[in-house]
């Protein structure tokens, strides 16, 4: 527990130094070149989710060992660094924050940043469009990027978290409804399900522990009940307990690919109109939600 002590406080300080990975490639890429290489040599022919099966073995095994190496080293000094550069706070504040940046000088430079940090199309949004999948993206990259790593990380240790992490990136890679990806991606698409199962409604009841106003079962009912309503099983947790948090509606209908998801709207009866006030709000909940993970891993050092 004293790593991750270490890890979240130097992870807020420094965040992702662009010195050391101009020079070195970032373990984010590291890992999105070997699925990269998998789904070039594996996603063809037939039987391509079997296929897709064997690819998700083949990372987590070697996500597994390579975490047992580095956690074997002396000194512990390799597992200190590679936890400050996979829990990603820093990093998820700065992406959020620029877009609340952004918004104020005009919607235009927002979409160029949002569109950093979302995968939606970006082109036709709105001010209020725009605040929206930035608090969205906050609340479940919050869940995937900081909570989750440290959940899997206190449970399994180094190899837990860089588990995690591949099969993390492989859903955000192949883990898609598309023709390509469809067969091949479905088993990296399942196991992220399953990996931040419980991540996702720990991060939901950490955005509702630092919210006083939240306090209650009944809210909690509305929470659950708006995040039943997402497409996915998990990502719906902390946006939901988000959007009420802020007292505002989040989700709703949105472009991929030039196609429009009508998707329903969270907190649907709450405030639309928002903007880099908002998304400031947000960046505010991240923090807190971190100051609590450093509490708890400091009585865990203690104890």
């Amino acid at each position: 527990m004293t790593a991750l002590v270490l890890a979240l406080i130097l992870d807020a300080l420094m965040g992702e130094p662009r010195i050391l990975w101009d020079r070195w490639p970032h373990p984010a890429v590291l890992a999105g070149r070997w699925v990269a290489a998998l789904d070039q040599a594996m996603n063809k022919g037939r039987d391509r989710r079997m296929k897709g099966v064997l690819a998700v073995l083949v990372l987590v095994s070697g996500a597994g060992v390579t975490g047992w190496i580095l956690a074997a080293l002396p000194g512990r000094w390799a597992e200190l660094v590679v936890l400050a550069v996979l829990v990603a706070q820093r990093a998820l504040v700065d992406h959020v924050r620029a877009v609340g940046d952004a918004l104020r000088i005009s919607v235009p430079s927002g979409r160029l940043m949002v569109a950093r940090i979302v995968g939606r199309d970006t082109a036709a949004m709105d001010e209020a469009a725009v605040a929206r999948a930035a608090v969205e993206s906050a609340a479940e990259n919050l869940s995937d990027g900081v909570v989750a790593p440290v959940f899997w990380y206190v449970l399994a240790g180094l190899p837990g978290l860089l588990v995690y992490k591949i099969v993390n990136t492989a859903d955000s890679m192949i883990g898609h409804r598309t023709e390509r990806h469809e067969a091949f991606g479905w088993a990296a698409a399942r196991l992220d399900d399953v990996l931040n199962w419980i991540p996702a409604r720990l991060t939901a009841l950490l955005i509702w522990l630092v919210s006083p106003q939240l306090w209650s079962q009944a809210v909690w009912r509305l929470v659950r009940a708006d995040a039943r309503r997402h497409a996915s099983p998990n990502a719906g947790w902390p946006e939901a307990v988000m959007a009420r948090a802020l007292n505002i509606a989040l989700a709703g209908p949105r472009i991929y690919g030039g196609r429009v998801m009508d998707a329903p709207f969270v907190n649907q009866t709450a405030r639309r109109d928002i903007g880099a006030a908002e998304v400031a709000q947000a960046v505010r909940v991240l923090w807190q939600v971190w100051a609590v993970l450093l509490v708890v891993a400091m009585l865990g050092t203690a104890f």
